[in-house]
This record gives structure tokens, C-alpha cells and sequence, in this order.
């Protein structure tokens, strides 16, 4: 997924604050919260998207959503919404913690396979690649989509390894239709 510019800008800005304030790991928890949140409701993004919702009232919305959160966290909703950014904010979040991953040498995975699969499999696929580096950390993501068929894709940071059946199906069928 591409990330904004805006996002990347903002991201930024919060991690240079934290690191600064030495804030990093509360808000780096609380961005995880925020993209939950904006993950799981619909409704939520709806009210933030429309526009002729006063900004204020949106302010009024975060406010007490994100309550709990810290004082850094809570000015960086009521900026990004004052902005009128509030269509971001998830995509910000996100962006903040895969900043805060990349420094500490986190690695995100992502597994995509036809079917859900056992804890051993997990481990062949993921021993399988040098993709992965050995005995680091890695934030893993796991999706199943049966449209796949078969096999699976494995993607780490921008490289990705497709062995679905799909994709050799696809190949097949465009060998054949060249010769």
C-alpha cells in the first residue's frame, strides 16, 4: 500500500516530537490503538469523511474517543482534523509505527495463502526464505485469500516471493498462448 505524502509528513514530524520528548513507546502504543480503531469502524470513518461536518464537531468526536490517550497523541488528532486531514489519520498512524519499527529493526511480513495454515507450515515457509533474517524480529501479517488457489505470497518490506498457484497457472497459460 502507497503511503501519502501527507502521511509521511506527519508521521515524521510526531516521531521527531517523541523522540525528542522521549514519548516514543507511549505513542507508538496509541497509534496501534488508532489504527484499530479506524480499522474496525465504518462508521467512524464515514463521520470523518463527510464534509459538511463542522471541523469542530469532529474535534469534539476525537476528543472523547481518544480520551485515554496521551496529551501528544490527542494534539496530533485535533492538527491532523483542524487541517482537515482527518482522512489520513489512519494512514498517518500507520505510518508512525512503521517508522518506529524500521528503527528498531523490525521487519514486516506479510503471508498470503488460500487457506489458513498450522504453526509448523508458518515456520517451513518462513525458514524457507532468506527474505526473512533469522532470529530478528518481525511483525507478521497474516492474510488468506482462496482466490490464491494454492501456495502462497510472501512479501517482507518491498520484495515479494509468489508461489501461488495462481500466478504459475497464469504463467502456464501465457506460455502457451505465446507459442
Amino acid at each position: 500500500m502507497l503511503t501519502s505524502k501527507v502521511a509521511k509528513r506527519y508521521a515524521q514530524g510526531l516521531l521527531d516530537f517523541t523522540n525528542e520528548s522521549g514519548q516514543t513507546a507511549a505513542v507508538f502504543s496509541e497509534m496501534k490503538d488508532v489504527v484499530k480503531i479506524m480499522s474496525e469502524s465504518k462508521d467512524l470513518n464515514k463521520f470523518f469523511l463527510t464534509p459538511y461536518i463542522d471541523s469542530k464537531k469532529k474535534i469534539e468526536a476525537a476528543n472523547e474517543i481518544f480520551k485515554g490517550f496521551s496529551a501528544s497523541s490527542q494534539n496530533l488528532i485535533r492538527l491532523v482534523i483542524k487541517h482537515g486531514r482527518e482522512s489520513q489519520l489512519k494512514n498517518i498512524a500507520q505510518e508512525f509505527i512503521n517508522k518506529v519499527e524500521d528503527i528498531n529493526g523490525v521487519q514486516r511480513v506479510t503471508l498470503t495463502t488460500a487457506t489458513q495454515l498450522s504453526k509448523e507450515n508458518l515456520d517451513q515457509i518462513l525458514r524457507s526464505t532468506n527474505l526473512v533474517k533469522p532470529g530478528s524480529n518481525f511483525d507478521l501479517n497474516l492474510n488468506v485469500k482462496p482466490e490464491i488457489l494454492g501456495g502462497y505470497i510472501l512479501r517482507v518490506g518491498d520484495q515479494q516471493v509468489d508461489a501461488s498457484v495462481k500466478t504459475k497457472l497464469n504463467q502456464v497459460k501465457k506460455d502457451f498462448q505465446l507459442n
